[in-house]
């Protein structure tokens, strides 16, 4: 199949796209490498360095290269930034969206599978694991974004004859992560630890999070090529791990004494969240199979 990967040269993007290709498929990336890097694609990916944004660009690459499948992981994925600038993190992440489906529509793709939130859309739900049937109420720009590019996704499906999978990932860390942007708490905290700094907490540490590792998301978006049809799925473990939890297990593994700085709270996030994984191995055969700590252990080998 031929494959197009939005966002390939970022952090989970690039995974798939190695994956992709091992498999023997031809795979096309478009990425803008603002949160990407040119060392993390794979040098049988034929490359168009372009934004999502540009309509013109996108219809030009699709009526050339005739895909099957688009995967879209090219994002804006940060909800304090979104907070701060809604305007950029809404026209990336869901004008952006629409491009590429009306691109997709004017060519005939056959799937659509999108990497969505389920870290942030669900807001605080009342009952964990949050489960796909839940109310989407986020409380971010950010998990806004993902809602209304979501239900785009399922207006062209529907209008326009093809078929789509909705990944709502939890927290995804591994190798690759850019420990200097906003997203991603457990590249953020090595990194920091690793140099001798101290991470900072918003808020007093009991905050938790879904942690998926890398591999397990990559199995997923291969499962994904041959099975769901019209689905939205969550991608999680199902456990709570606290931020302090993060910490302890980070400065375990690195043999560090150095102390966290703790600060306020910050508004748009959600205080709580994992995913249930339930319907992830009803129709496509997944289950998370890193654990945490040891997931923390192979990144932080394979990172330092």
């Amino acid at each position: 199949m031929k494959i197009l990967v939005t966002g390939g040269a970022g952090f989970i993007g690039s995974h798939i796209v190695d994956s992709y290709i091992k498999l023997g498929h031809k795979v096309v990336v478009i990425d803008n490498l603002k949160t990407g890097f040119k060392n993390n694609l794979n040098k049988k990916a034929k490359f168009y360095r372009t934004d999502i944004r540009n309509l013109k660009s996108i219809k030009q690459i699709f009526k050339k290269e005739k895909f099957d499948i688009v995967n879209h992981h090219a994002a804006i994925a940060e909800v304090i930034k979104s907070i701060k600038n809604p305007l950029l993190t809404i026209e990336t992440n869901v004008l952006g969206t629409i491009n590429l489906l009306v691109a997709g529509s004017e060519n005939k793709i056959k799937k659509f599978i999108f990497a969505s939130t389920g870290g942030a859309i669900y807001g605080e739900p009342k009952k964990i694991p949050v489960d796909e049937n839940a109310p989407a109420e986020p409380l971010s720009p950010y998990g806004l974004s993902k809602l209304l590019a979501e239900e785009s996704i399922k207006f062209y499906a529907r209008n326009f004859g093809f078929d789509y999978l909705i990944f709502r990932y939890g927290n995804v860390y591994g190798p690759r992560q850019n420990p200097k942007g906003e997203a991603g708490v457990i590249a953020i905290f090595s990194y920091l630890i690793k140099n001798n700094k101290q991470p900072i907490i918003f808020g007093d540490g009991s905050k938790t999070r879904d942690y998926v590792y890398i591999k397990d998301i990559v199995k997923a978006n291969v499962l994904g090529l041959s099975k769901g049809k019209n689905d939205i799925i969550n991608l999680g473990c199902g456990k709570e791990i606290s931020y302090f939890k993060v910490f302890e297990t980070i400065s375990q593994n690195l043999k560090s004494k150095i102390k966290p700085v703790f600060a306020p709270f910050r508004p748009g996030e959600v205080k709580h969240i994992t995913l249930s994984n339930k319907k992830a191995y009803k129709i496509l055969g997944w289950k998370p199979q890193i654990k945490f700590k040891q997931g923390v252990k192979i990144y932080l080998k394979e990172t330092f």
